[in-house]
């Protein structure tokens, strides 16, 4: 089906939306357009069979035999429909239409009847027959052809290819999932929604795919090859179609079985349908939410994949997530660590982590992953963060094998850039202790017409070439004169890590009292507490203007003074505190002031530094900070470790600013042609 072809029929079934305006909201329209569409397409998928289905319950309908054991194999589908109606028919008989409508929706089997629970199908039949739209939202879908084959207009019979003599395709599962997307995208353009949160543009799924499969592309091959695939947010079930189209094209005689789960019900719902269409199994499609109701809890797969929403939070399933986390711990699902509320895309890789298969001690079995970020996972989170743990957790454990940076404006409900993380717990023995860093950020082409956010997309041949360059990424970053040399970078694990340290310097101080010394130690909350504030003040009042270098000699004077002034000196901590941070002035000339005869740290000049986890940090200090400020040292009690992967920072290129001759010169033309203009409108 060809692109006009795909844009015809989400035409048509958007089309609907012109009969909706006024009784529906534009945010509403989805609830009827969607659910009649998958009607529809159920319907025509299992035309060529009713009479088939129907014939064998009349059949078996006396029998003592499980029904939903033989119907789907006579329908030659996971699902059936026991009804004699079809769109058509009913919309021809107008007379009852909302009971004729449900009656047959209530005839299908109960996999496909859960699909249209989840729409909530028959309340929304009841509201469009009260608005009096029933019928003419029926028959605008009646008319609409979603026949996975070909048929004769006068006969109705599938039509054969007259060379090959098998049916001729009219609108295949792949590319009903293209109406879907569509309608989807429409609907959340429409209600100012992010269609991004529902599906993956498709070029993007298929490099993704491949970066995932690629590596064991030989293997797939092998006769009776089976292998499991899991997205645990699945949307619509693009990402599961195109794993299952790629292996399959590899392996005609492969079995690849597709899980998912997802949480939008409409999204569910086509996926179901659709997995049904397919003769998967449509239970292996959970709804909920994966992290705190896990649909394939023990399970584990050979490949997982996602496109998880980018920064939404996680606040609705708080407990359930902290709860896991804190009885289970490292035996969980998040026991590396919790990011951020506000983002909870680190969440769903150790979700997908633990559903890797192990290796076996032979060195079989493992896993792969590919999922899409945006920049956030890569570096945000101080060091020991949540964020931090979980990336030095993922690296300690050498599960990363490389991160591709994607261009931007690739997605439609954001511009931003993108990057694909692909891990796995088998790597290859030469991928072992690395990781690969790609950048495919200029591999794109404009888009002649923008589709939300989504004015780029990856051409076939630019799919190819970033797969053929990061399966031989090792070479290309070793080799100088590799033609991609410049878009591949590998480093070791480790070199993600390092210390955080803490630069402390002395607190240096000289004491002196003024008008303003008074005043603050009149109101400081430890001096309060005293039983004369105001005699003390009164005593002090003699030494302002009396500066002191050390702070025994001031401690000395101001005592005298007090004394003099009939005011004891306290002897507790809080009030040598308060003394000595209002009378105390910074001054780097100043005395260096001791806690148990070491230098107290001056908070004011405290700073920190990210030091590699492979350099001396004592090392690092004589050389980076000492020739500064002679006297800083390192509080080694304040280390911490922290982990990031700073992909731009290793990208980077300077570019040196235009010459100051050239930019003037670029001004004064465009002052020039400015007054040329200005003269033409006041002429």
């Amino acid at each position: 089906m060809n692109s006009s072809k795909h844009t015809e029929l989400a035409n048509h079934a958007w089309s609907v939306a012109d009969l909706l305006r006024g009784d529906y909201k534009q945010s509403d329209y989805g609830k009827v357009i969607l659910p009649f569409t998958v009607l529809r397409r159920l319907e025509c998928v299992l035309e060529p069979t009713r009479d088939k289905v129907l014939t064998e319950y009349d059949r078996r309908k006396d029998q003592n035999v499980d029904l939903a054991r033989w119907l789907p194999r006579a329908s030659g589908h996971r699902f059936y429909n026991l009804s004699r109606y079809t769109l058509k028919s009913i919309v021809n008989d107008s007379g009852q239409l909302a009971k004729h409508l449900l009656a047959y929706i209530g005839a299908f089997s109960e996999n496909a009847q859960e699909v249209m629970e989840r729409y909530e199908f028959a309340q929304q039949i009841r509201r469009l027959d009260n608005a009096n739209l029933l019928y003419r939202v029926a028959g605008r879908f009646a008319d609409l052809d979603l026949h996975p084959y070909e048929r004769d207009k006068k006969t109705g019979e599938v039509i054969l290819d007259k060379e090959t003599g098998k049916p001729v395709p009219n609108v295949t599962n792949h590319q009903m999932g293209y109406v879907f997307e569509e309608l989807i995208r429409r609907f959340a353009e429409s209600s100012n929604e992010t269609a991004g949160e529902h599906f993956t543009p498709r070029e993007v799924i298929e490099l993704m795919v491949n970066l995932l499969v690629a590596p064991h592309d030989d293997v797939l091959t092998v006769p009776g090859t089976s292998r499991t695939v899991l997205d645990p947010a699945c949307g619509t079930g693009g990402m599961l179609a195109a794993a299952e189209e790629h292996i399959t094209k590899l392996n005609p005689s492969a079995t690849v079985t597709v899980f998912g789960q997802e949480l939008n019900p409409e999204s569910w719902a086509i996926c179901r349908s659709d997995m049904m269409i397919k003769d998967q199994d449509p239970d292996n499609i959970k709804f909920g939410n994966s992290f705190s109701d896990d649909g394939h809890r023990g399970e584990h797969f050979d490949y997982l994949l996602a496109n998880p929403p980018f920064g939404v939070e996680w606040k609705k399933v708080k407990d359930e997530v902290e709860d896991e986390y804190e009885t289970l711990g490292e035996s969980g699902r998040f026991g590396a660590g919790l990011p951020r509320i506000n983002d909870g895309s680190l969440l769903f890789l150790q979700h997908m982590i633990s559903k890797m298969k192990p290796v076996t001690v032979d060195g079989k079995g493992g896993s792969r992953i590919a999922i899409v970020f945006n920049g956030s996972p890569l570096f945000t989170g101080a060091a020991e963060s949540g964020e931090s743990r979980i990336r030095q957790w993922i690296l300690e454990n050498d599960w990363l094998e490389g991160i591709v940076a994607l261009p931007d404006q690739l997605f439609y409900n954001t511009g931003i850039s993108t990057y694909f993380w692909i891990l796995t717990n088998r790597k290859a023995k030469g991928h072992e202790g690395k990781v690969v860093l790609l950048d495919a950020r200029d591999q794109f082409a404009k888009m002649r017409k923008s589709l939300g956010d989504k004015r780029k997309f990856v051409t076939p041949d630019q799919i190819k070439g970033i797969t053929r360059l990061y399966a031989e990424a090792l070479d290309a970053a070793a080799d100088p004169e590799h033609p991609q040399h410049g878009k591949v970078k590998v480093f070791a694990n480790e070199d993600f890590g390092y210390r955080r340290i803490t630069v402390e310097r002395p607190l240096k101080l000289r004491f002196e009292v003024t008008d303003e010394t008074l005043t603050a130690l009149a109101a400081s909350k430890a001096i309060q507490k005293l039983s004369d504030v105001e005699g003390l003040t009164t005593a002090l009042k003699p030494l302002v203007g009396q500066v002191w270098t050390t702070k025994r000699a001031a401690w000395d004077a101001l005592r005298t003074a007090m004394a003099e002034g009939g005011v004891g000196w306290p002897s507790g901590t809080a009030f040598q505190k308060a003394m000595r941070d209002i009378v105390g002035v910074r001054d780097p000339e100043g005395e260096v002031q001791q806690i148990k005869g070491n230098p107290e740290p001056d908070a004011e000049l405290r700073d920190y530094e990210n030091v590699p986890l492979h350099e001396d940090i004592e090392e690092y200090l004589r050389r980076e900070v000492i020739p500064h400020v002679p006297d800083a040292w390192i509080d080694h009690e304040k280390t911490k470790i922290g982990y990031e992967i700073p992909f731009t920072r290793h990208y980077y290129v300077y570019k040196p600013p235009r010459p100051l001759a050239e930019i003037d010169a670029e001004l004064k033309a465009l002052e020039t042609e400015i007054q040329a203009l200005l003269s033409e409108v006041t002429a």
